[in-house]
């Protein structure tokens, strides 16, 4: 059985609809962990203080998603700070015990953003695909060794009706099933 670890980076849950409804619908998978970081980290994130816990977390998954909203083309702060605090001390202070052991491990990101696919493109409204919005995390993935699969984005995350946010959470759940059998089923072979 594979574990995965869920960290949710929202930095107001209570405000969220689609990331709620991607949250409530991850909560109820089996072999999975969801981790809400803005309430476990209220006053922010430590090195020292929670280096340890965290980086105890992520050695004990086979697969780890990144969850999070989109905030003007970037991650959330709480997301940046945890990269910083945990990534710094298991490849850079612990590699040996902690950041060696990590690599291997998949990585999903699972991102909301407000807008529609069409202005995620080259000459679309921001500019940008999204894939490059995320070349700085696919680097990061690379940089610690981790597999990156392929995003699971919610675009329209805002504008979405109860109904279409349903069917969201149940897409989400969908993929991360597939990613997880078929990752999980590669490294038994």
């Amino acid at each position: 059985m594979s574990k995965t670890l869920v960290l949710l980076f929202h930095p107001n849950l209570s405000h969220s609809k689609a990331n709620a409804a991607l949250a409530r619908a991850v909560a109820a998978m089996s072999d999975t962990e969801l981790v809400d970081m803005y309430a476990a980290y209220p006053s922010g994130i430590d090195m020292f203080r929670d280096g340890e816990t965290e980086a105890a977390m992520l050695l004990a998954a086979d697969h780890i998603v990144l969850q999070f909203p989109v905030q003007w083309y970037s991650t959330p702060p709480l997301l940046k700070a945890w990269q910083d605090a945990v990534l710094t001390r298991m490849f850079y202070l612990a590699y040996e015990s902690e950041g060696r052991r990590l690599e291997g491990t998949q990585l999903m990101i699972a991102a909301t953003a407000g807008n529609t696919p069409d202005a995620y493109q080259l000459g679309g409204r921001n500019m940008f695909p999204m894939n490059e919005l995320f070349a700085p995390l696919r680097a990061t993935a690379h940089r610690c060794g981790l597999l990156w699969a392929k995003p699971f984005v919610l675009y329209k995350a805002d504008k979405l009706t109860p109904a279409e946010l349903e069917v969201a959470a149940t897409d989400y759940t969908d993929a991360l099933r597939v990613w997880i059998n078929l990752t999980s089923a590669e490294k038994a072979a």
